[in-house]
């Protein structure tokens, strides 16, 4: 990827979809790749072997399977893309990885609920406009 990079958001709801096309548009006008960024729940801590690595194993296959639609899009229009999975709190994640990313520019959603977590984005979105490194693209 070159110096320019857009960080996508991604919470899996329906709205992502429409978050995605944005950020599609956006990396064609700009000629950019993405990071694209999913937080999923937190790990169990206080879970024994062998449950705790199955629940881990098992977070991890459901954010793989829930990225994987928009990986595919985004390879498809010839968008260079990584994903990163990333553990909850997204509000603290997203400012974290677009400063370490050195991303230009981050696109999220405005709404919907995480069908991961049940947390209302907005209180995410809120968050990231507060502590963003970069400018931020709020998708209605």
């Amino acid at each position: 990827m070159g110096q320019n990079r857009i960080l996508l958001a991604i919470d899996g709801s329906e709205h992502s979809g429409t978050v995605l096309e944005k950020a599609i548009e956006y990396a064609k006008l700009l000629d950019t790749g993405i990071i694209l960024v999913h937080c999923h729940e937190k790990f169990p801590v206080n879970l024994g072997e062998p449950y705790r690595d199955s629940q881990i194993a098992s977070i991890i296959r459901e954010s793989e399977k829930l990225v994987a639609p928009f990986m595919q899009r985004l390879q498809s229009e010839n968008i260079q893309v990584e994903d990163r999975l990333m553990e909850e709190p997204a509000g603290k994640i997203i400012p974290e990885v677009a400063e370490i990313e050195k991303c230009d520019l981050i696109i999220m959603g405005s709404r919907g609920f995480s069908n991961l977590t049940n947390l209302i984005v907005g209180s995410v979105t809120t968050r990231v406009l507060q502590t963003a490194p970069c400018p931020v693209l709020v998708v209605r």
